[in-house]
C-alpha cells in the first residue's frame, strides 16, 4: 500500500510545484524551498514530541564537531541541489527535467571514481555509457531546449550527486532514515536559504503570497512533508529492485502527467533516449551500486 502512496505523493509534489511556478506564475524557487524546509523543521519537531516516527534521532550522537564536519557541508550541498532543481522548472518542462535527473547515478559514479571511493568496472562503465547516451538522445530530441534551464538542472544533478557521495563518506555506518535526516538538515538548509533569499528574490515573494493565498503555500508544504513521512515507511516496504521499479514507474507517470496536464511535448527520440537511460538506471540500482 505504501508504494502507491509514495508514487502519488512524489508525483504530486513535482506537479504542484510546477503549477505554482508556471500556472500561478509564483516564480520564486528560493522562497518556496525555504518555506518547505521551515515547515519540515517545525513538522519533524512536532512529530518528535507527539509520535515515535523521529525516535531514530535519539540514536544519533550529534556533537558540535559532527555538526560542523558533516551536517553543515552536506546541508550546503542539499540547499544548492534544492534551489537549482526548483529553478530549472522556470525554464524546462517536467518531462525533460525527469529525463535529465536520470543522469544522477552517472554523476555519483564519476565522483566516486575520481575520489577512489569506488573502483571502476566494465559493468559500471557500460551502465555509465548507456545512461549518458540515453540522456544525450533525450536532450537532442527536446523541442523546447533552454540552455539556462539545462545548465541549472545539470548543476543540480552535480550538487545532488556530491551530497549523496558525501553522505556515504561522512555518515558511513550511521542509521538515519529520511525523517531523522530531515530533522537535522531542514533547519540548517532553511537558514542557508534564508541568507541567500535577500540577494536573489528579495521581498517580492512575500508580496506575491498575498496574491496566491497562504492556503496554497500551506497545502504545498504539507504535501512535500507527507512525502518525507511516506519515504520512512517505503524504506522497509520492499527490495531494492521493487523500489527502483516503483521509482521508474513514478517517473513515467510524471512524464505522462506533464504531457496531459501542462501540454509538454515529447518526441519519439526522447522516448527512445529515456528508455535506454531507464534500463541503465535499473541495472545500476540492481547491480552497479553493489
Amino acid at each position: 500500500m505504501i508504494i502507491p502512496i509514495w508514487i502519488v505523493l512524489s508525483s504530486a509534489v513535482i506537479i504542484y510545484n510546477n503549477y505554482l511556478y508556471n500556472t500561478l506564475q509564483f516564480r520564486y524557487p528560493v522562497f518556496l524551498v525555504t518555506w518547505h524546509l521551515t515547515f519540515a523543521a517545525i513538522g519533524t519537531r512536532v512529530l518528535q514530541r507527539t509520535t515515535h516516527l523521529v525516535d531514530g534521532a535519539r540514536d544519533v550522537n550529534m556533537s558540535k564537531d559532527m555538526f560542523l564536519r558533516s551536517i553543515l557541508p552536506i546541508g550546503l550541498l542539499f540547499s544548492g541541489s534544492l534551489i537549482l532543481s526548483n529553478t530549472a522548472y522556470l525554464y524546462l518542462s517536467v518531462a525533460y527535467i525527469q529525463m535529465l535527473k536520470a543522469f544522477t547515478p552517472v554523476a555519483i559514479l564519476l565522483i566516486s571514481w575520481t575520489f577512489r571511493i569506488q573502483e571502476p568496472s566494465k559493468r559500471l562503465a557500460v551502465i555509465v555509457f548507456m545512461i549518458s547516451c540515453g540522456v544525450a538522445l533525450a536532450s537532442h530530441g527536446e523541442l523546447r531546449f533552454n540552455i539556462i534551464g539545462f545548465l541549472t538542472q545539470a548543476a543540480a544533478v552535480a550538487f545532488e550527486a556530491s551530497r549523496l557521495v558525501m553522505i556515504q563518506i561522512l555518515l558511513h555506518g550511521l542509521k538515519m532514515d529520511p525523517l531523522v535526516s530531515l530533522h537535522y538538515y531542514a533547519p540548517v538548509c532553511a537558514l542557508i536559504n534564508l541568507a541567500v533569499l535577500p540577494f536573489t528574490e528579495g521581498l517580492a515573494p512575500f508580496y506575491e503570497v498575498l496574491r496566491i493565498g497562504p492556503l496554497i503555500l500551506l497545502s504545498n508544504a504539507l504535501v512535500a512533508f507527507l512525502l518525507n513521512i511516506a519515504a520512512v515507511f517505503l524504506v522497509g516496504a520492499g527490495s531494492g529492485l521493487v523500489l527502483t521499479l516503483a521509482g521508474v514507474f513514478k517517473d513515467i507517470l510524471l512524464i505522462t502527467g506533464s504531457v496531459l496536464i501542462f501540454g509538454a511535448q515529447i518526441t519519439p527520440l526522447q522516448v527512445l533516449g529515456y528508455s535506454v537511460a531507464l534500463v541503465g538506471l535499473v541495472l545500476y540500482k540492481t547491480a552497479g551500486s553493489k
